[in-house]
């Protein structure tokens, strides 16, 4: 009886384990390529709103950081001693202050707190120099003791722009180099520090 020859199966499967890789590695790439998700892009900006533009802040009548208070404005409703700081003694009588004196040992420029309409320059034997401007909602500011002015009557001028320097006046001569700065709301004085730095609402 014959014998059957088998063929012996090893280099076949050493065959295999070397060709199996190469058959399934392109496959898993092509996988993978299918399932990852494209990247999204993420753009920032850089850019913030504010929310109170600068426009609608009222500034303040100087730049410089030297400058002082030297006198506050009157209030009624303050205590004694507040009220004592705020008047000024002249020619044998006693003012309430209806403003605020700003004081500097140098002189310092003078800037409009808010865009506006120059009513008036005039010079006064008392307070000196004095630039009036109009802005929107009956609002008016007035700028006094100045040793110059560099505007005129119905210049439109915008805010922080120099409107002349500081200087000296004759019914304030202790306070030297200064200014004496007022607000009007509406035909009345009104304390410019619940005024400054606050928001400004214009007419539309």
């Amino acid at each position: 009886m014959k014998k059957k020859i088998k063929l012996k199966a090893v280099p076949f499967v050493i065959l295999s384990l070397f060709l199996l890789p190469l058959l399934i590695i392109p496959l898993i790439n092509h996988q993978e390529k299918e399932i990852e998700e494209p990247k999204e892009e993420i753009i920032t900006s850089q850019e913030t709103i504010p929310v109170i533009s600068e426009n609608n802040i009222i500034g303040v009548p100087y730049n410089n950081p030297k400058v002082m208070t030297a006198k506050e404005y009157y209030d009624y409703k303050s205590d004694d001693e507040h009220q004592q700081k705020s008047i000024t003694y002249y020619d044998d009588t006693y003012y309430q202050n209806t403003g605020i004196d700003y004081q500097s040992e140098e002189v310092f420029d003078v800037l409009s707190i808010l865009d506006g309409t120059v009513l008036e320059t005039k010079e006064d034997d008392k307070t000196g120099k004095e630039i009036k401007i109009e802005h929107e909602n009956g609002l008016i500011s007035i700028y006094q003791s100045l040793s110059e002015i560099l505007v005129k009557k119905g210049d439109l001028v915008s805010k922080t722009q120099v409107i002349g320097k500081s200087g000296t006046n004759e019914i304030e001569k202790e306070l030297g180099n200064h200014l004496h700065f007022e607000l009007y709301d509406n035909g009345k004085t009104v304390n410019p520090n619940n005024y400054l730095n606050q928001e400004y609402k214009k007419e539309n």
